[in-house]
């Protein structure tokens, strides 16, 4: 083992320059694998770096200290200059799809990030494809949550080779496996499991099917799950006839349903990741409060979504934050807290197939038309009734002196859906000299042209586009109708749901309430990339100062390992050799915007959000195995087995 380590390692050195990894001076008293000298080490506890090194024996941390002997060391990484910390967590995504057809996960190693967890938002894989029939609940229920087309999501479905929660953590072990899995108990599959798909969301349990649901999910915390999903946003909807208008199962669970199911959770002392109730915020308290040990006799450990700055509801993330501070105080005994995105919340949105979209209304109904079915989205666009509804509903709360505009005003809007033309920003555009502008700056010239100017249209095509628009347009509401019904999938924009020019955000990074490491990797493969979430929460805090850095390496590190029971997130003696070497200059520079791109992946055979960073991480070591160096993935990841199920305690 030890030589095919070196021969691994000397390839690399060769192959990158940086940090330099050479052979030690290998002799009988030999004893390391590996030894990184000279980093500046963040151990994961919060405590203030050190130059150090640290020594590494059959995958994990047997030395720290100053000056250890490299003659000891099989190989030796050279990281003056470097961080080093543990291994990053990503303690939200949604890559139970992607780590089956590409196990290595590189675009999350490229990150820094050695483990990642899955099972959120009440979907995943851990109870197989659940096909029965024509139903196809993994399909039914990705597609319009996480924005994964059908062709995408089949791919996935036909690598499934189990159908319990056990043969699901067992089968990562015969996977080439690149950062370590956690997982929670999807409870709209756990639903699904228990009652069937058509049972899940069109009527309450059995008790016979509660009981069935308490007893797979005690089974699956007796597995080493790390809790229970759940979701309560109320735009996501199931993607197949005939339940298009349906939400997702586990929005169909009662109070009481939740009750007993947490409280298999909460006598395991696991977690349970939820989203806030937004339809109405009495009720979403309500269910919050099962977080409080006062009432229900033991604290239940609460990850939720999401604590940040909202372009639509700026108060809303503050009054989050000011909720589970309630609810942890001596009074309730809970333990709540939301999770943080460390960076701007950019969304893409190509035409109407964006989770923007979702939450109206009209729009819905055309993103429930299946994904190449044109001509049935340009009949339902010039149906009368819809286009009476598109334009109330995009105006709602935007003009004039009723209550919802007053609420709008005040931080407190009815909807989250960004529909200010000056925050809709082209980039995929069908005339190209409309990238970078704001459909309001466009909108502003086709006015213009069709009141006359013909100097207004910049180019022979922008001519031509804008004589298709109608003679008279009103507003931002019908230029948004004309373009879907021109363009339909075939322009694209983003808007910055939250966190633009990332205000505020380190300030919710460390809010004792919150929890860094909310990145949303895998979902909404053409929409997001949120994969830069943590390298970015370290940029902000290193704007601050070192305190700060090594208080932010703490909470993206050992503190969410922590709280989800996980045996991560440190490099104390003894521990997994999961970590990363971080070059501190190269996040001064870095914004991550330009570095996201739309790119066609070949494990999907469809294209891809991803962002790419340069410079930024030198290195990621797998339990003490050179994963990622340099830009690139090295041999072993991809080849050998190098992360594991990581299973709660």
């Amino acid at each position: 083992m030890h030589s095919q380590r070196l021969t691994e390692l000397k390839l690399a050195a060769t192959a990158v320059p940086r940090p330099e990894i050479k052979p030690g001076a290998v002799s009988v008293a030999s004893t390391w694998d590996l030894l990184i000298k000279g980093a500046t080490f963040f151990d994961g506890s919060g405590d203030l770096p050190a130059v150090q090194d640290v020594a590494i024996r059959e995958g994990k941390v047997v030395a720290r200290g100053e000056n250890l002997p490299a003659g000891h060391a099989e190989a030796v990484v050279e990281a003056s200059g470097q961080w080093l910390m543990p291994g990053l967590l990503d303690i939200h995504t949604h890559l139970d799809l992607e780590v089956d057809v590409e196990p290595a996960l590189p675009e999350v190693v490229r990150h820094g990030t050695t483990t990642v967890v899955v099972g959120n938002c009440s979907l995943g894989t851990s109870f197989g494809s659940q096909k029965t029939g024509d139903q196809e609940p993994i399909v039914d229920c990705f597609t319009r949550v996480e924005n994964i087309p059908k062709a995408v999501l089949r791919k996935v479905s036909e690598k499934i080779t189990w159908d319990n929660t056990g043969d699901y953590m067992d089968h990562f072990a015969d996977l080439p496996l690149g950062p370590n899995i956690a997982t929670f108990v999807p409870h709209s599959m756990l639903r699904i499991e228990a009652m069937g798909l058509e049972a899940s969301v069109s009527r309450a349990p059995t008790e016979s099917e509660l009981v069935k649901m308490e007893t797979l999910l005690e089974t699956a915390m007796q597995q080493g799950y790390m809790g229970l999903s759940t979701d309560g946003l109320p735009f996501h909807y199931l993607s197949n006839d005939p339940n298009t208008a349906k939400r997702i199962p586990t929005q169909f669970a009662s109070f009481k349903e939740l009750r007993r199911l947490l409280k298999v959770v909460r006598n395991y002392d696991r977690v349970w990741q939820t989203t806030p109730i937004l339809e109405n915020r009495l009720t979403a308290l309500l269910y919050f409060s099962l977080t409080s040990g006062r009432l229900f006799g033991k604290p239940l450990k609460t990850s939720a979504l999401s604590a940040m700055e909202m372009t639509a509801a700026p108060k809303s993330g503050r009054l989050f934050l000011k909720v589970a501070r309630l609810l942890n105080t001596w009074l309730f005994k809970g333990k709540l807290h939301f999770q943080a995105l460390g960076t701007n919340f950019r969304v893409w949105s190509d035409g109407i197939v964006s989770p923007l979209f979702e939450e109206m209304t009209a729009t819905s109904q055309l993103i429930a038309r299946e994904y190449d079915d044109v001509e049935g989205r340009k009949a339902l666009m010039h149906d009368p009734d819809w286009v009476a509804l598109f334009r109330k509903e995009w105006m709602h709360g935007r003009t004039g002196g009723d209550f919802a505009s007053w609420k709008t005003r005040h931080g407190f809007p009815d909807s989250l859906v960004i529909r200010d033309a000056h925050q809709l920003i082209f980039d995929g555009a069908p005339i190209s000299h409309w990238d970078g502008e704001s459909m309001a700056q466009v909108m502003e010239r086709v006015q213009r042209f069709k009141s006359g100017d013909e100097t207004a249209a910049r180019s022979r095509g922008e001519q031509t586009a804008f004589e298709e628009f109608p003679a008279i347009l009103r507003d931002d509401a019908d230029f948004m109708l004309h373009m879907m019904r021109r363009y339909d999938k075939t322009f694209r924009f983003y808007a910055d749901i939250a966190n633009a020019g990332n205000k505020a955000t380190l300030d919710y990074l460390l809010d004792d309430q919150a929890l860094p490491g909310f990145n949303d990797s895998g979902a909404h493969i053409t929409n997001m990339a949120f994969f830069d979430s943590n390298l970015m929460s370290l940029k902000l805090a290193k704007e601050r100062d070192e305190a700060t850095v090594a208080r932010m390496v703490h909470r993206l590190t050992k503190e969410p390992a922590t709280v989800f029971g996980l045996d991560a997130g440190s490099l104390a003696i003894g521990a997994r050799a999961d970590m990363v070497l971080i070059n501190p200059n190269a996040l001064d520079d870095w914004e991550p915007d330009q570095t996201r791109v739309l790119e066609h992946r070949e494990i999907f055979d469809h294209k891809q959000m991803v962002n790419r960073p340069k410079g930024i991480v030198a290195s990621v070591f797998i339990k003490g195995v050179l994963a990622w160096a340099n830009g690139e993935a090295q041999e072993a990841l991809g080849r050998d087995t190098l992360g594991e199920a990581l299973r709660a305690a």
